[in-house]
């Protein structure tokens, strides 16, 4: 028992010394020459001298890839679809109530796979179809059977406007266009890119 506790201790020690070194090391970085502090507002005044756009993600997408109209006055904006050399497919867009009330979000939308449904309301209901390849792709999940969406949404009010996200195995790089489908809306044939 005396060399169990020893080892513990012996890791404690070694923890605790790592940890007061990255302390130490980060208070000295904060009082240090200063130059590190004006490094940031040249970048930020750079980038505005030069006239650059923000760019989609921070919310100013010009023109949507494909507009979804669902029931109870929902509708989806697709902004941007990302095929990443990972072997993803990222879907991004808006979801928004245009209706002049408040919306419980259908649950159709988190599909009817138990292991989605019990993580709670989500986009888990989301496909992508490859007509090409014949075959249908799901809205990935992680380690515990949570969907890789957005989730957590259960009402939305007149007017509001929610971002999303959900992420899909990709098709063959073959596959250049595929058909997304949420339960309760239409479904749009949308480009693949990257």
């Amino acid at each position: 028992m005396s060399i169990r506790f020893t080892t513990r201790a012996r890791g404690g020690l070694a923890a605790w010394s790592v940890a007061m070194a990255l302390t130490f090391g980060l208070v000295g970085c904060g009082s240090g020459g200063g130059g590190d502090d004006e490094k940031p507002k040249a970048t930020a005044s750079a980038s505005k001298e030069d006239g650059s756009a923000p760019s989609a993600q921070e919310g100013t997408a010009e023109e949507p890839l494909a507009e979804l109209k669902g029931s109870e006055g929902l509708s989806l904006r697709i902004t941007s679809v990302e095929k990443d050399a990972g072997g993803f497919v990222t879907v991004n867009g808006e979801l928004k109530n245009d209706a002049d009330k408040s919306v419980a979000i259908p649950s159709a939308l988190s599909g009817n796979e138990t292991e989605i449904v019990r993580n709670g309301r989500s986009l888990g209901g989301a496909t992508l179809v490859d007509s090409k390849s014949k075959k249908r792709y799901y809205v990935l999940r992680d380690t515990e059977g949570r969907p890789l969406t957005t989730s957590g949404f259960s009402t939305m009010k007149a007017g509001d406007r929610l971002a999303v996200f959900m992420q899909f195995p990709a098709p063959p790089a073959d596959t250049t266009e595929v058909t997304f489908q949420l339960p309760t809306f239409a479904s749009a044939t949308i480009s693949l890119s990257g």
